[in-house]
């Protein structure tokens, strides 16, 4: 039987793109901690606007977004071509993958450290390492039920907009199924998180929580469209592993129409 299934392609590449999306949302979760300037970044001066009476707001993002888009882009993949069962069932391993991981590094946190490796980069500017090893991975439980509420939330919402755009479009507009469900779920997904880290979690006000969404959701939509050509690239190599037949009723499948 196992050979079957290593020999079978669509499963195969199912196997695949799973492993992807789990450790690409993974890397975005550890990585989250640092915020970095968009504008600084690609080179100009920092935009200083004003949103809903917050003043001195600027694209000061989290390092998890240059991974989340691809998040998207794989979740309308595999709603292209397994369906909405999938991307839930992917879905799923991703939250409870994070969550063990989460709780190691909390485990990890809490063992006592090595006398010697406290004060072992010191010479780097690194006074004590444990402070430095908490730093990095104690996010808040806060951020931590956010962000991971925030994602399981999106993709339902991804799915749904993306499969009921594709019951009127059919195989056409790959592009307008792809960019419209993940400019609704991004919203959604920088909405929740904010409210329930920041909102809930620190009490922020509501004006300085819409603001700092907005400026959020300004970049992931900006992003959702540019990389939107990504997804025809992928698909096209789908197509090209699977071969023409496969793909098409991989496609059929994956919408209920599999005997069709």
């Amino acid at each position: 039987m196992i050979h079957q299934i290593l020999k079978d392609k669509p499963t195969k590449l199912f196997i695949s793109i799973t492993a992807f999306f789990v450790a690409n949302a993974l890397i975005a979760e550890c990585i989250g901690g640092k915020i970095f300037s968009l504008e600084k970044f690609i080179g100009i001066h920092p935009a200083n606007f004003t949103i809903f009476g917050q003043s001195g707001l600027s694209f000061n993002l989290t390092c998890g977004v240059l991974l989340w888009p691809l998040e998207f882009i794989i979740t309308d993949v595999v709603n292209e071509y397994y369906g909405p069962k999938a991307v839930r069932r992917i879905s799923y391993i991703a939250i409870a993958l994070i969550s063990y991981a989460f709780l190691m590094f909390y485990v990890a946190m809490k063992i006592a450290p090595a006398d010697f490796w406290i004060g072992s980069k010191q010479s780097s500017g690194i006074p004590n390492m444990q402070d430095a090893f908490e730093g990095i991975f104690g996010q808040g439980m806060w951020i931590i039920l956010g962000s991971l509420t925030a994602f399981l939330i999106s993709q339902i919402v991804d799915v749904t907009v993306f499969h009921r755009i594709k019951k009127i479009t059919g195989d056409k507009w790959v592009w307008l199924r792809a960019t419209g469900s993940t400019l609704v779920s991004q919203l959604v997904d920088s909405f929740v998180v904010l409210f329930i880290a920041f909102k809930i979690g620190n009490g922020w006000s509501w004006q300085l929580v819409l603001a700092i969404c907005i400026v959020n959701y300004c970049y992931k939509s900006t992003m959702a469209i540019v990389l939107t050509p990504l997804i025809y690239f992928i698909e096209k190599r789908i197509e090209k592993y699977v071969g023409h037949e496969t793909a098409h009723q991989m496609k059929l499948s994956a919408m209920g129409k599999g005997n069709e």
